[in-house]
């Protein structure tokens, strides 16, 4: 064994074979440290400047009409009258907006009077019914079964319940501005009643129903198509209001006296 080690370490062939092997061996296993070494250092440097390049993506508010931040339909309800107001079912949107286009046209243009296209439906539905029972009960020796009418409780009540807590908001929203402790809110509200008395003006209770109607068919549904070019247009002009707001009560509303309720919560 020591004669054939130190045969091994005399032959210089040998030697300089294993000393080559083992030089290359090293080499390479330096060259894949520093490459894996490079590769992390890039793909951590890469990560780091994602990061720097998301975060003010992130951290930056997008402006949305009336300060909401959730989507339109979740602000409707995300309900049924949500995918209606939105056209999620083109049907039944479709069918309501003609119904109320339909009976605009015969209130308004043709100047039909409620109650007597009431009672002149109710005859042809009478007649209709009449003719086809007594054909029935002759062709077939007895009377047909005519389905029995009668209105659902729960619907109802559900609408009286709702109407009722929006008017008790309505009351309590009143009472509140009328307390004087808010007069932005007051000027808010005393132009938006102005504004409304002039529209109203315009045309009896019906056609102002059906434009409203027609306003709620068609506005949302427009604004979730567009917003992203109606938002930042609506910022530009939210801006532009709060600083003539700010020149006008500098100017004139901090010169009004306020009423004794300033300061002073109601019971």
């Amino acid at each position: 064994m020591a004669e054939e080690s130190n045969n091994t370490l005399t032959n210089p062939a040998v030697a300089a074979a294993a000393a080559g092997g083992g030089g290359d061996s090293l080499t390479e296993e330096i060259s894949e440290k520093l490459h894996s070494h490079h590769s992390s250092s890039s793909s951590s440097s890469d990560s780091d400047s994602e990061k720097r390049v998301s975060s003010p993506v992130k951290d930056a508010r997008v402006f949305r009409l009336f300060g909401r931040e959730k989507p339109l339909h979740s602000v409707f309800g995300a309900g049924k009258p949500a995918d209606v107001l939105l056209w999620r079912n083109k049907k039944i949107s479709a069918g309501l907006l003609g119904g109320a286009t339909a009976v605009w046209v015969l209130f308004e243009l043709l100047e039909c009077h409620l109650l007597t296209l009431v009672c002149h439906i109710s005859i042809l539905v009478l007649a209709i019914l009449f003719l086809w029972s007594n054909v029935h009960t002759f062709i077939h020796k007895a009377p047909p079964r005519i389905p029995q009418g009668h209105l659902p409780e729960e619907p109802f009540l559900q609408v009286v319940s709702a109407l009722r807590i929006e008017i008790n908001r309505g009351l309590t929203s009143l009472r509140d501005i009328a307390s004087g402790r808010d007069l932005k809110k007051f000027l808010v509200v005393i132009a938006g009643l102005w504004i409304l008395s002039i529209v109203g003006s315009w045309g009896n209770f019906l056609t102002l129903f059906y434009i409203t109607f027609v306003l709620l068919h068609t506005v949302p549904v427009l604004y979730e198509k567009y917003e992203d070019k109606i938002d930042p247009f609506a910022e530009k002009a939210t801006i532009e209001i709060k600083k003539q707001y700010s020149v006008f009560d500098a100017k004139v509303l901090s010169k009004i006296p306020r009423g004794p309720f300033k300061g002073k919560k109601l019971d």
